[in-house]
Parts: C-alpha cells; sequence; structure tokens
C-alpha cells in the first residue's frame, strides 16, 4: 500500500513573484515619487526580508484578484508623528513594502504639511489631498505612536480632516483597516484600542489582528537610521506579527471590496433621501 502522506509542497516567496509589484516602467512616476518614498533599490528588494516571506496563500488571492479585477488594491497609509526620525513612519514604511510586493498600489500620505482642524478653510491643498486620497482608497493602514497613553495629536488631526460624511458620500464607509502602533518603553495596546474605536466611528472594517511594537527605538537598525525611512525593522517576533497584519489585512480586502455598495446601503439613509424626495415632490 501506497504512503498515505502526500509529498511536500513547495511553498512560494514573494521573491519568486516579483511581478505582483507595480514596476517602475509601468508606475505613474508622479505618483511613484510623491507617494512610495518606501521603495527600495530594485537589487536591495530582491534580497531583502521580505522577499523571503512565505505567503502562499496571500499570493494565490493577489494573483486572482489582479486577473479577475485588473484592478490593484488601494491601499492608503497614514503615520502619527512629525519627528525626523519618526518610528511611525518607519513602521509604516515597513508596512507598505510588504503591501506593495504583494500587489497594492500603496500611497502614505505625509501630514507634515496639513493644518489644524479648522485653522483652515477645507480648501486647503493639503486637506483636499488627504480627502481625495481617502475617497481613493479601499482600505487605510494606521500606525500611531503612543504619547501620554493614547495616540498622538498629528495622527488624529489626520483623522479629524476626513468628514464621516460629504453630501451623500462617506470617504470611508466600508473601507478596511488595519491598525499598528510603536511605543517608546513597555508594549501597550491603548493607541490602538483609540485607533480601533476611530475607526468604528468611520464606519470602517477593522481586521481582527493588531501590531503593537515595545521600544521601538530598539527595534530598528542604527536606532532608526538618520531620519531617512531607510532604517530596516529588525527580526523579532514583533516583525512576524506586522507581516500577520498586512496578510490579514490583504485578505480581508479581497473579500470586501466587490462588497462595498452593499454595506453602504443602509435603511436610515435610504428613508432620508426618500423624504427629501418626498418633500421636493411635494
Amino acid at each position: 500500500m501506497g504512503s498515505l502522506v502526500s509529498p511536500a509542497r513547495e511553498l512560494r516567496t514573494l521573491a519568486q513573484y516579483p511581478q505582483l509589484a507595480i514596476s517602475k516602467a509601468k508606475d505613474d512616476p508622479e505618483i511613484r515619487a510623491k507617494y512610495r518614498p518606501f521603495l527600495l533599490d530594485a537589487e536591495l528588494e530582491a534580497t531583502d526580508w521580505i522577499s523571503q516571506l512565505e505567503l502562499e496563500t496571500t499570493i494565490a488571492m493577489a494573483e486572482e484578484n489582479l486577473a479577475k479585477t485588473e484592478s490593484r488594491l488601494k491601499v492608503l497609509v497614514l503615520y502619527g508623528s512629525l519627528r525626523k526620525r519618526s518610528y511611525s513612519k518607519l513602521m509604516a514604511f515597513e508596512a507598505s513594502r510588504i503591501l506593495h510586493r504583494l500587489g497594492c498600489d500603496v500611497r502614505i500620505f505625509n501630514p507634515s504639511e496639513l493644518p489644524i482642524r479648522d485653522s483652515v478653510d477645507a480648501t486647503h491643498p493639503s486637506v483636499q489631498e488627504l480627502r481625495s486620497l481617502s475617497l481613493w482608497s479601499d482600505g487605510h493602514i494606521w500606525c500611531s505612536p503612543e504619547q501620554h497613553g493614547n495616540l498622538t495629536a498629528v495622527f488624529k488631526n489626520q483623522i479629524d480632516w476626513i468628514p464621516l460624511s460629504t453630501g451623500s458620500v462617506r470617504p470611508t464607509q466600508g473601507r478596511t483597516l488595519s491598525v499598528i502602533q510603536v511605543n517608546g518603553g513597555s508594549q501597550s495596546f491603548n493607541a490602538v484600542n483609540s485607533l480601533r474605536i476611530l475607526g468604528r466611528w468611520m464606519r470602517m472594517f477593522t481586521i481582527p489582528n493588531q501590531s503593537s511594537l515595545p521600544t521601538a527605538w530598539k527595534q530598528f537598525e542604527d536606532e532608526g537610521g538618520d531620519g531617512s525611512g531607510k532604517a530596516r525593522l529588525l527580526p523579532s517576533g514583533n516583525r512576524e506579527r506586522l507581516v500577520d497584519c498586512m496578510e490579514e489585512f490583504v485578505k480581508y480586502t479581497i473579500v470586501m471590496r466587490p462588497h462595498f455598495e452593499l454595506f453602504e446601503d443602509r435603511f436610515s439613509e435610504r428613508k432620508e433621501r426618500h423624504d427629501r424626495e418626498t418633500e421636493c415632490d411635494g
């Protein structure tokens, strides 16, 4: 009788599927320069730790979804610090590199020119840019430092500028969301808990998993480097958790995206539209 054990199946790594990522030749050069500061040199990208990740199931899902829809998952990434050596930015860059390699169209918003909410009119260019990116996106990645036991003003200010609704359009409703925090000291979950509350309020679907990075200054090469964003996340269970979160985010977004309109259809809003139309007819 033959063996009941199936032969081992070779599991695919991202290095074997470079075609999933948007290539420089196929990318918009202005978008690439402005919104993808996380990109690595081609030689480094081919051999770095992300390339060695075994993400067989998610690779297969991303391949199938891209072939079927001819549309990449559109991901907006927000981070919450203006410091030159910003650990939330470094963490956001690593998350973005994973998503990029999984075929997503990833765009990072730089909050440095975003004014305090209500200090200027909403026509301010940075406000309009942020709102346009939110409307464009299928999902968000939110990464905030924890400061005084909660998320930072820099991060909250970005969400405050994104309206819950603009007329009949809801810029975040139905989008998927993954939440991340970085800590200067020991591990905490206050910021990710607050981010979940924000996500619920913005009517987003927050994935179950989350990432919290303790003693962030110890977790990156050269204590975070010179602020250029090139310092890489060191091997640890925390890095593996970040991979888990990005893998889960892609899976949920692929499943959810075809049904966004379904989840935007609400009884109270249908009734409100009906009442308005009845008043107009009257």
